[in-house]
């Protein structure tokens, strides 16, 4: 008998996508979520959740395009979901059913109720714990979503450490603001040192809305830990330049960003801007992101954001057994 050695390589797929106020239409006692019920100005409801977690759905699905067929992505990071029972009809159903996901999803001080929450196959994740990361609250800024993370086994027997973010928005002034996201920034060090405490090599991915630009101050403090973002200058196919679009300026504060090993293994990083995704920007010219609301009007939409598309290539070791 003879021993052979084969590396077959396997496909990870991880997404992002803030999915813009993904609440159902119930009231959370405890949460400030009085703008999506049926009686509030924007009369949210039932059909309208529905058609929204279709929606989601629907996208997640196109993000598992590959060039010789589509395979389901293996991780999702999503920001702006209201609770566990949005993930659970989100995952058990919606649209996305099938994909058989499991998820993950923080409980955060956030007023609204806006969460993280990360979806898993088990199939290609298999999780071996998580827990979430609060923020303190600087000055007096309302408290800010918890950081989620998750560490799994993956199918070249590595493990995977993941942290789903969204940090502090822009409001009253990106100056005023930023000592928030720097907090939030700092918080992610501190994990990602204290992981590389016991595992010098590891696999580490940070992925969300980070409500900053990559030259800004907190991407580069995350950087400067030895993370690179492999989102920097994602573009899409149909004309995003960026994940989110602003007075006809695209820009992207959606990241993935992942440790140097794990960069080193990066294939692609995209922009998905499937053209159901997008409409006519009827103000500036070009496209936009076909969103929920405009202004208070519903528009039958997915998100104001794009998702983000990254692919690394694992090398799967096995040994066989020959005869001879």
């Amino acid at each position: 008998m003879m021993s052979l050695s084969v590396f077959l390589v396997s496909m990870f797929t991880m997404v992002e996508l803030n999915c813009e106020n993904l609440f159902d239409y119930r009231h959370d006692s405890l949460k400030n979520d009085y703008e999506y019920l049926p009686g509030a100005t924007r009369h949210w409801n039932q059909g309208r959740y529905w058609t929204k977690l279709n929606n989601i759905g629907r996208t997640i699905i196109a993000c598992g395009r590959q060039e010789n067929g589509w395979q389901v992505p293996d991780l999702v990071a999503l920001c702006e979901v209201e609770n566990d029972s949005v993930l659970t009809d989100l995952t058990r159903r919606s649209l996305l059913r099938n994909a058989r996901y499991d998820y993950l999803v923080t409980r955060s001080p956030d007023l609204r109720g806006i969460d993280v929450a990360l979806l898993y196959s088990p199939y290609s994740f298999a999780l071996l714990r998580h827990y979430s990361l609060g923020i303190e609250p600087y000055g007096n800024r309302r408290p800010t979503r918890d950081i989620l993370y998750a560490s799994g086994v993956v199918a070249s027997g590595d493990t995977l450490h993941v942290f789903v973010v969204h940090a502090p928005s822009r409001y009253g002034g990106e100056r005023a603001s930023r000592p928030y996201r720097l907090r939030v920034a700092d918080r992610l060090c501190a994990a990602v040192d204290s992981i590389r405490r016991l595992s010098p090599h590891a696999n580490i991915v940070m992925a969300g809305d980070f409500n900053d630009y990559t030259s800004d101050a907190a991407i580069q403090r995350i950087e400067s830990h030895q993370m690179t973002d492999v989102s920097r200058g994602a573009k899409g196919t149909h004309g995003a330049r960026g994940t989110y679009r602003y007075k006809g300026e695209w820009g992207s504060i959606d990241h993935i960003l992942a440790s140097q090993p794990l960069a080193a293994m990066l294939v692609d990083c995209r922009i998905n801007d499937e053209s159901f995704l997008l409409e006519a920007d009827e103000r500036y010219g070009g496209v936009q992101p076909k969103r929920n609301y405009k202004g208070l009007k519903y528009h039958h939409g997915y998100s104001d954001h794009l998702p983000l598309v990254a692919r690394f290539r694992l090398d799967v070791y096995q040994k066989s057994t020959i005869p001879y």
